[in-house]
């Protein structure tokens, strides 16, 4: 039985590694200016000369801005906690400063920290320092007011690397203060922000342990599987219940009910692919992945949508995939959302979830609830992308892989595999993996020095070999593994999302609630051919929605943070036409994209935007905040409607002031760099297809030019699925298990 409990986000020590210092002495002091730039300390103005340390306004000023925090929270506190919060920068406070050094010595690319390196040294000298900044005074010699000044000239540049520089460093100050800061918590009013938590029952995951040593353990099994989140847990459910011995391999680790969800500062590195800070190589796109026990399906959001008839008749059609028009393929997708019980009959829309369906209805677009896979249950969590507490949520660490270990599936975590191993006789016959397997440490985490783990290399020899590693990864393990096909990690299709804040006059407490329950599809079609943009709430844990607002200074950033109690965010989100790639990171080995959105997908997700701001408009938005760079809220309070006083009619999305608005937004655009754009949907780098040169794998999940070997995830699409994929996912994984199950109907391993 699920227990009510009182608590607060689990905060679970986050892996560190201190073995090397990413920067100098002397960079590390540039950056930590730039930090204290962007999350500066505003004082009162002690003297007639502004110093680098703080951001010094008159006593007139700073008082007008006190009153101004006051009004903004909905919670009333004295002058001082508001000061202590102007008062608070980046340096000094030592969990930003570990964040700093995690992210850069752990996480960016080798490539990328360099080059960051580079400028930061540049800093330091005169003549660095003038071309980078239009003066010879090193920006930590310099006031507040100049680098203000340095780091828009930047954001402005014609210089891409400079572009860069000012949004990679805006987005990590922005994440890490969000995340660490010892006041903004207390005045948004978010300390016991899961008085909804329900802790769930426990399934008790026996993984299989290696001892040390110096020789690779080998083990023997019919069907190896590698990943445990959406395609690899109905693929371990299917061939498990079909009599063969499976086992399934994760890199990453399983967390408990009780370790879920995790706070902001643990979850981004415990449950995120490069604690969610892949950025594109040109910094176009931000994509965050999962990579704990049950991958995406422990971080993603709920929402259950099959896909629409024209991506079906698109992949049948154009593709040649007769599958997918089917009703084989329909039974399938009916058969993974009966497992999870998927449905729409137990919803309780959060405020943002309600404006999207009325603010739809009022301007007679299209909308929708989106079904949940919460068992048939109301699941009423705004957390459950750092993990579900209650288990409600039916992702595969809930739902699939349990089945998979009642039919016999044995698991193992913390197992990075790095290529698929074939037969000596015949190169083209997968006989198993092999790769390295971390134990947790002595105290059962996952942080700390790898000196406290087993470290152990394995091989996993098996009949069939499954790679469910995601779009990032299974492509990856391909291409480590030898094979030349052209096609592996290309075709990368992200779903490009651009987001928009709206700010009310309520209180709304944005982070409780389902998070997607809702979604508008008026614009999902705009060319004919399948391609536009999907309207939906977003995730509103600060560090995860407030990092893409824009920052233009650091007071303005620190006041509209705290409205972040009265704001509902909201995202349009594109199927993509047109795709980039991922790759191997030639130092680490870790995924690397290379992807902008073309003019024709911003376009299509720009009519998303303007759609999203109407519908802000129409439910009583007071201001509108596009995350674009150099474009002004519109502020509704300054939007005198043109009708005479003695003419009730309301002009709604007519109002001319908020007309001339939308005119400038659409003149600035949402070109990068000004434009963020963020991917959760990850699709299409091992993609299916008619023919080989097409493809890396058949219509049965197998890879073009191998026997045994599949692939079974969302990187086998053969496009955009225009939806959230996890449906998707799980019914073709469904299909292709079937069939592997099938092929080895009759034969088995002795036990």
């Amino acid at each position: 039985m699920a227990a009510k409990v009182e608590a607060v986000a689990a905060a679970l020590p986050v892996p560190t590694d201190t073995s090397q210092e990413p920067f100098t002495e002397t960079q590390w002091v540039t950056l930590l200016a730039i930090m204290d730039t962007i999350i500066q300390s505003v004082q009162r103005d002690t003297s007639d000369k502004q110093t680098g340390a703080h951001m010094e306004v008159t006593e007139k000023d700073y008082q007008s801005l006190v009153e101004s925090l006051k009004e903004t929270t909905v919670e009333k506190f004295g002058n001082d906690v508001y000061e202590s919060y102007l008062g608070e920068k980046a340096t000094g406070n030592v969990q930003f400063e570990q964040s700093l050094k995690r992210v850069f010595g752990q996480l960016v690319p080798e490539a990328s920290r360099k080059g960051l390196a580079v400028v930061l040294s540049a800093l330091n000298t005169r003549v660095g320092s003038l071309l980078l900044t239009g003066y010879t005074v090193p920006i930590h010699d310099q006031p507040m007011p100049i680098r203000e000044t340095i780091l828009l000239g930047w954001r402005d540049s014609y210089l891409p690397t400079l572009n860069l520089v000012y949004k990679q460093m805006t987005i990590l100050g922005k994440n890490f203060w969000l995340k660490t800061s010892p006041g903004y918590r207390s005045l948004i009013g978010m300390l016991k922000a899961l008085e909804h938590k329900v802790e769930g029952e426990v399934f008790k995951y026996d993984f299989l342990q290696f001892s040390s040593g110096d020789v690779p353990e080998i083990i023997e099994t019919d069907v190896v599987i590698v990943g445990s989140g959406c395609g690899g847990g109905v693929s371990a459910k299917n061939l498990a219940e079909a009599g063969n011995k499976v086992l399934v391999v994760e890199k990453g680790y399983h967390f408990t009910p009780d370790q879920l969800p995790m706070s902001e500062d643990a979850g981004l590195f415990q449950l995120f692919e490069s604690g969610a800070a892949i950025t594109s190589d040109e910094g176009a796109i931000n994509v965050v992945a999962g990579t704990s026990w049950g991958g995406g399906g422990t971080i993603n959001w709920s929402a259950s949508l099959q896909p629409q008839h024209f991506v079906r008749k698109e992949w049948s059609q154009q593709r040649g995939l007769k599958f997918f028009e089917s009703a084989e393929f329909q039974s399938c997708l009916d058969l993974v959302c009966d497992r999870m019980g998927v449905s729409a009959d137990h919803i309780r829309h959060n405020h943002a979830n309600r404006n999207i369906l009325e603010g739809s209805r009022r301007l007679g677009y299209h909308a929708m609830a989106v079904p949940q896979n919460t068992g048939g249950k109301e699941h009423y969590c705004g957390h459950c992308t750092l993990g579900c507490a209650s288990n409600e949520k039916q992702g595969p660490a809930v739902s699939w892989l349990p089945d998979a270990v009642r039919a016999g599936a044995k698991m193992v975590e913390g197992f990075k595999v790095d290529r698929v191993i074939f037969d000596e006789t015949d190169s083209s016959k997968a006989i198993g993996v092999k790769g390295t397997w971390t134990s947790k440490n002595s105290k059962g985490g996952v942080d700390g020095p790898v000196t406290d783990c087993v470290v152990r290399e394995v091989i996993v020899k098996a009949k069939k070999v499954v790679l469910s590693s995601g779009t990032l990864w299974s492509p990856l393990i391909l291409m480590n593994s030898g094979l030349k096909n052209w096609q592996i990690g290309r075709n990368l299709y992200l779903h490009p999302a651009s987001m928009v804040a709206a700010v009310y006059k309520d209180d709304v407490k944005p982070w409780e609630g389902g998070i997607l329950t809702s979604v508008c599809s008026s614009f999902e079609n705009l060319d004919g051919q399948g391609h536009g943009a999907k309207l939906e709430p977003t995730v509103m844990l600060p560090s995860m929605f407030l990092v893409g607002m824009p920052w233009t200074s650091g007071i303005s950033f620190k006041a509209n943070a705290l409205k972040i109690r009265r704001m509902n965010g909201f995202i349009s989100l594109g199927r993509d036409r047109d795709p980039g790639r991922v790759y191997p990171d030639p130092t680490s080995g870790k995924p690397r994209v290379t992807y902008t959105p073309s003019a024709f997908d911003r376009a299509n997700i720009m009519e998303g935007l303007i759609g999203l701001c109407k519908i802000c408009y129409v439910s009583g938005a007071t201001e509108i905040r596009p995350f674009i760079q150099g474009l002004r809220p519109f502020i509704r309070c300054q939007a005198v409607s043109a009708t005479s006083e003695s003419d009730d009619l309301d002009p709604g999305v007519t109002d001319p002031l908020f007309g001339e608005w939308l005119e400038e937004f659409k003149r600035i655009g949402n070109k990068p760099p000004y434009a963020s754009f963020t991917s959760a949907h990850q699709m299409g780098t091992c993609r299916m297809s008619t023919h080989e040169r097409d493809g890396v794998v058949d219509e049965k999940g197998r890879v073009w030019g191998t026997q045994n070997l599949y692939v079974s995830d969302a990187s086998v699409f053969p496009s955009a699925s225009g939806v959230n994929p996890m449906i998707t996912n799980m019914a073709i994984s469904d299909w292709i298990s079937r069939g592997i199950a099938r092929e080895m109907k009759g034969v088995s391993v002795e036990a």
